[in-house]
């Protein structure tokens, strides 16, 4: 991806499950995941688990952007899913997933402590990807 080493891109959405906004300014300080997912998106479904179970080990905050989605489909499924987000940002007509380079769902991005981009998957993220790829890489940039 072009943005590996670059600054995330700045945005400012809606939350998804609450009142408030969201920034890119949000997620400095952390080491952070930006998950870009979608009720429509049927390899979605497939890495949702995984997810749960990462955001349930409590070590990398995990952002949801909610891409080109109705809010009330993607509050359903995150209802009968489980949702492991810190919190989701609605990217109702998916301009800021544009600007992430986005063309299909589910993509994941690794946030360093400065807000730059350090990894990009593009797909399901599985056990594999996130033991041996993106939590490696975590560590490295929580203790740097």
């Amino acid at each position: 991806s072009p943005l590996i080493g670059k600054a995330a891109p700045a945005f400012d959405l809606p939350l998804l499950l609450q009142d408030g906004r969201i920034t890119e300014k949000d997620l400095r300080g952390q080491v952070s995941l930006v998950n870009v997912w979608a009720s429509w998106c049927v390899a979605c479904r497939s890495e949702h688990p995984h997810l749960v179970e990462l955001a349930r080990q409590k070590l990398v905050p995990i952002y949801g952007l909610n891409y080109k989605d109705e809010r009330s489909d993607a509050l359903r499924w995150l209802q009968q899913f489980g949702d492991p987000y810190t919190v989701s940002a609605h990217d109702l007509d998916g301009r800021v997933g544009l600007n992430y380079g986005v063309y299909g769902v589910p993509e994941t991005f690794l946030i360093d402590r400065e807000g730059v981009i350090r990894y990009k998957h593009i797909g399901p993220v599985d056990p594999d990807i996130i033991n041996n790829t993106i939590l490696p890489m975590v560590r490295e940039l929580q203790q740097g």
